[in-house]
This record gives structure tokens, C-alpha cells and sequence, in this order.
């Protein structure tokens, strides 16, 4: 807008069209001050992601910056789209197939994809027929075409009272009385119906929703349903789906090969609760064990154990590992320290694969706070090493193996030898040495990927499966007791699992709780998530 002075106009109309003009550019200046916010907002996730993407998949620092930065282009995008009067020029037409993998649109202009939906996705036709007569001269319209636009909408959740009535009937000749027999329901005695309970766990569990939103969700159905009352429903649900998930973790934790972390969270302490404010919560664990061979192309299917611990102590990880063994992939934590330990035959319950990625964000942490070249030399050494993984995951464990060593191999070794003259010139007891002696003192656990090709290089499968455990603490905080925080545990086990397996969970739950009183305890495993089939589909096959 020009700074120069402006002779005002007598003339009232004149004095419109000057202020109309003025208005008009300053609202291309304000349009373009928004653009200029978006760019900016968009810049600053770009090079977010590309610093996760060199210097650590799982590093949290960079996770958080990321949630915050999108969150705030997203306020951002929301307020620019309430004050844009241009049309949308989104195609009408829904993708049913994904889109070819692209390189991420420029921050310049968005690109903004269609909607898509499922190919199982149902569909409405409603046909807006002019009629048969002519409006014009009455005569005799006949069909050229038709013109087909799309309208994505959704049905809203509602609650349903399903009456169940068992006829009776008396036979008119021996006066037997017959009737059908009264259909199991996943609660005894209780009014919950299968898809009710799978919607409330779901909801609970997965989504992380209190059960007290969860009441005012379903007020608004028309239906109220005290906390108190899902409260004991979700007890006596996970209660019906112990057996199913005591049967998924044998087989989980049988595997030759797990990884493992976990992560704290705030427990209520009632021992506690009278001694002041924040006095009445300790810190307790959660354990995740996941079998992935996915990467690998293993037979086993995928899977994650769930273990809860009221505190850090190493005698939980003893008795959850008590009876597996092979290759456990996890951090340095000193409680698996004796499942490592060599028996008088020299063998160990399990060998130790060490992760590249914690060792990554050690020296990223350098880097990051000093500017080290040195860390930012280690960086860029084991950056190679991931760049070879790429390359061959989803192969078979010979073919990883035989890359490895032909290509990991030599820079293994290379940055070994140049570690150990690193720690020769550096500080003794600083950040920098303390991460490459961490390396060093278990060279032979982080060289086990080159000699197994089932073996990741990392353990993000594990640091995977413990981020919904994140989510979750944004909104419950914590759990009511160590109870709560074992049911939490069975319940993200089953859960997790199941969308490890490309289930959804609502849908697999509600089948399950409306099968599992009918099914015999040898067929149970039926119902595990890589075996299920819908009640529906199974009962056509049988046909």
C-alpha cells in the first residue's frame, strides 16, 4: 500500500471507489502475509523431517518438534481457508486406488489430493430425473447421457436396541414345549452387545477417549450409559478375551527372535494419596515385546506383547522372558543383563543385538549441542549403513545377509578403527567419548545384524509399537492403579496386534466378543488376528 499522501475526494461516490480500492489491496496483502506463514510453517516440517530422516528415525526431541510444527500448520491452514473466497477446484470424483508414490509437493503450492475411500466402501445412487415430458413444448424426453458427480458423506453412530424374542411353541400332539435356546452374549447377563463393547474398548484403549467423554458421546445418541457402568463392562470384556490373549502371547514371545523397550507411565499410588499434592503418583513401566519378521520376509505373522510393571526393577524383564529365548534386539537397559549372561556351556538364554539407532542419537545429541565435526563424521558413517538397509528390506534373511556383508561389512569395520583413534584424542569424560564407548563395549551385539540376516539394524520395531503409549499419556495422564495398568497392558496386546495384521480392530473386537463364549478351547486359535476370518465369510465358506 503506497505511503504517500492521498488526496481525498469530495465526491461521496469517488470516496466509495477509494475506499472499496484500498480495502481490496489490503486484503491481497493479507492473503499474501498468509501465504507467507504457510511457507514458512511448511519449510520449517521440511527440514524437521529431513533432520529425523539423517540423524534418527525415533529421535524424541525431533518427533515432538514435529507434532508441534504440524499442529500449528494446521491451525494455520484451517484460518487461511475460512478467509479464502476462491472456489475449491477438488476434483468430484473419489480415488478408489492409492496414488503412485510421488516426491512430497513443495511447500510453494500444496497439492491437494482428492479424497479416497476403499473399494468396500458403499455406495448410494440418487438419480435426479427430469421426468418424461418436455418442460418447453411437452414432448417425449429420451435418455443421451447423464452427468456423475460424487458426495462423500458419512452415517452417524447410533445406538441400537436389538429385542431378542424366543418364541414358544407347545406341539399340539405330546404337548412338548419348544423353544430356541438364548444366544450367548459376550457379558452374562448384560445388556452390552459385541459392537457396543468393541466401540467402547476401541475407544478407550486406541483412540485414548475417557470413559466419561465416551458417556457424552453416547448422550448425544440418545442413550445414557454411566461411566460406571463401561467401567465394569470393559473389566468383564478384557476378562472374556484373556484366554484369546494369554494364547497370543505364548505364541508372540516363542519367537526366535524379539524386540524390545518400554517406557514409563504415571500410576496412582492410594498408599500415597494423603501425603500432598503430586505425592500420590509413582512411575511405573510398560514393557512391549514384538515379533516383526516382516522385514525379512519371515513365515511367523506380526505380533506385540504388552507386559505392565509397577517399577524398573530387572526381576519383570526376567519373568515376561522366562520362557524364550534366542535373539533379543532392545536397549542397553542393565535388567537384561543376565539374559545375556553365558551359562557353565558358554551359551546364554539370549544373544544380544544392539540398536544403531540409540547409538545414532547419542551422537546426535553431540552434534546437535556442540557442533562436533567428529559426531557429525559418525553421523554421515552410519547414515551409509542405513541407506544399504533400505535397499534390501522386505528380502530374505539370505539375501540381507549376503549384501551385509559384501557392502556393510568393510564400513562396519572401517568405523570401528576410526572410533577407537577418536577416543584416543577426545575428552575422556565427555558426551562424545561416553558414545563411542557405548558402542565399543558391545561391538559384538551391534556386528550381529551382519551376521544374520533375520536381525534389524535397529530396534524400531519395538520404539514403533510404544508410541501409542505416548499418545495416550497426553490425555488419561495416568493409570487409576497397577490394575488399570495391566488391563491397559491386555488390552493394547490384542489391539496392537491386530493392526499389526492390517485388521481393524473395532470390527475384528465385535466379531471376537459375539464368537468366543460359542468356541471351543481347541479352536480357539481361530480367532488369533492372523488367523480370523469374519463370522459372515467363515459361515459362507462352510456352506
Amino acid at each position: 500500500m503506497s505511503q504517500s499522501p492521498v488526496n481525498m475526494p469530495d465526491d461521496p461516490a469517488a470516496l466509495k471507489a477509494l475506499v472499496a480500492a484500498q480495502q481490496a489491496e489490503i486484503a491481497k496483502m493479507a492473503s499474501t502475509l498468509r501465504a507467507h506463514d504457510l511457507l514458512v510453517q511448511a519449510l520449517r516440517i521440511r527440514i524437521a523431517k529431513l533432520k529425523k530422516q539423517k540423524f534418527g528415525a525415533s529421535s524424541e526431541k525431533i518427533e515432538r518438534e514435529i507434532e508441534q510444527l504440524e499442529l500449528a500448520l494446521e491451525d494455520l491452514k484451517v484460518a487461511t481457508a475460512e478467509t479464502d473466497d476462491t472456489s475449491s477446484d477438488e476434483d468430484e470424483t473419489l480415488e478408489q486406488d492409492p496414488p503412485s508414490e510421488e516426491g512430497e509437493a513443495s511447500p510453494e503450492k500444496t497439492a491437494r489430493r482428492r479424497p479416497r475411500v476403499s473399494k468396500n466402501t458403499p455406495r448410494e445412487r440418487r438419480e435426479l430425473d427430469p421426468g418424461d415430458d418436455c418442460p418447453d413444448c411437452g414432448g417425449e424426453l429420451r435418455v443421451v447421457g447423464e452427468d456423475v458427480s460424487e458426495l462423500l458423506d458419512m452415517i452417524a453412530a447410533q445406538i441400537k436396541v436389538i429385542e431378542i424374542a424366543r418364541v414358544k411353541k407347545s406341539c399340539r400332539r405330546c404337548e412338548t414345549m419348544v423353544q430356541e435356546p438364548a444366544p450367548s452374549r459376550p457379558i452374562p447377563r448384560s445388556m452390552a452387545g459385541p459392537s457396543l463393547l468393541a466401540f467402547i474398548l476401541v475407544s478407550k484403549f486406541d483412540d485414548h477417549v475417557p470413559l466419561y467423554r465416551l458417556n457424552e458421546i453416547f448422550a448425544r445418541m440418545g442413550a445414557d450409559i454411566p461411566d460406571t457402568t463401561m467401567v465394569d463392562w470393559c473389566g468383564r470384556a478384557m476378562k472374556a478375551l484373556n484366554p484369546l490373549i494369554e494364547m497370543l502371547e505364548k505364541d508372540v514371545m516363542s519367537s526366535p527372535i524379539l524386540h524390545a523397550d518400554d517406557t514409563p507411565i504415571r500410576v496412582l499410588d492410594r498408599s500415597q494419596r494423603d501425603k500432598g499434592l503430586g505425592k500420590g503418583v509413582k512411575k511405573g513401566r510398560i514393557w512391549a515385546y514384538v515379533r516383526d519378521q516382516r522385514p525379512w520376509s519371515g513365515g511367523a505373522p506380526p505380533g506385540a506383547v504388552y507386559q505392565f510393571a509397577p517399577d524398573w526393577k530387572e526381576e519383570h524383564v526376567l519373568s515376561h522372558l522366562g520362557q524364550s529365548g534366542g535373539i533379543l534386539q532392545a536397549d542397553g537397559y542393565k535388567g537384561y543383563a543376565k539374559l545375556y549372561a553365558p551359562d557353565l556351556e558358554g551359551n546364554g538364554q539370549f544373544r544380544e543385538a544392539a540398536c544403531w539407532a540409540h547409538l545414532r542419537r547419542d551422537f546426535h545429541d553431540v552434534w546437535t549441542a556442540t557442533k562436533s565435526g567428529i559426531a557429525r563424521e559418525a553421523l554421515d558413517r552410519i547414515g551409509v549403513l542405513y541407506d544399504i538397509e533400505r535397499e534390501i528390506t522386505g528380502h530374505p534373511a539370505d539375501l540381507r545377509k549376503a549384501v551385509r556383508q559384501e557392502k556393510s561389512k568393510p564400513k562396519v569395520e572401517a568405523f570401528h578403527a576410526w572410533a577407537e583413534r577418536q577416543l584416543t584424542r577426545i575428552p575422556g569424560k565427555g558426551d562424545l567419548a561416553k558414545a563411542f564407548r557405548y558402542g565399543l563395549s558391545r561391538w559384538t551385539s551391534f556386528t550381529l545384524f551382519l551376521d544374520d540376516g533375520r536381525v534389524a539394524i535397529d530396534n524400531n520395531a519395538a520404539e514403533r509399537a510404544l508410541r501409542p503409549i505416548g499418545v495416550g499419556r497426553r490425555n488419561w495422564l495416568f493409570a487409576g492403579s497397577d490394575a488399570g495398568g495391566e488391563t491397559l497392558a491386555r488390552a493394547m496386546t490384542i489391539i496392537e496386534t491386530a493392526k499389526m495384521n492390517g485388521l481393524d480392530p473395532q470390527a475384528y473386537l465385535a466379531d471376537v466378543l459375539d464368537r468366543i463364549h460359542d468356541h471351543m478351547n481347541p479352536r480357539l486359535d481361530e480367532l488369533l488376528p492372523w488367523n480370523w476370518t469374519p463370522k459372515a465369510v467363515s459361515q459362507a465358506e462352510a456352506a
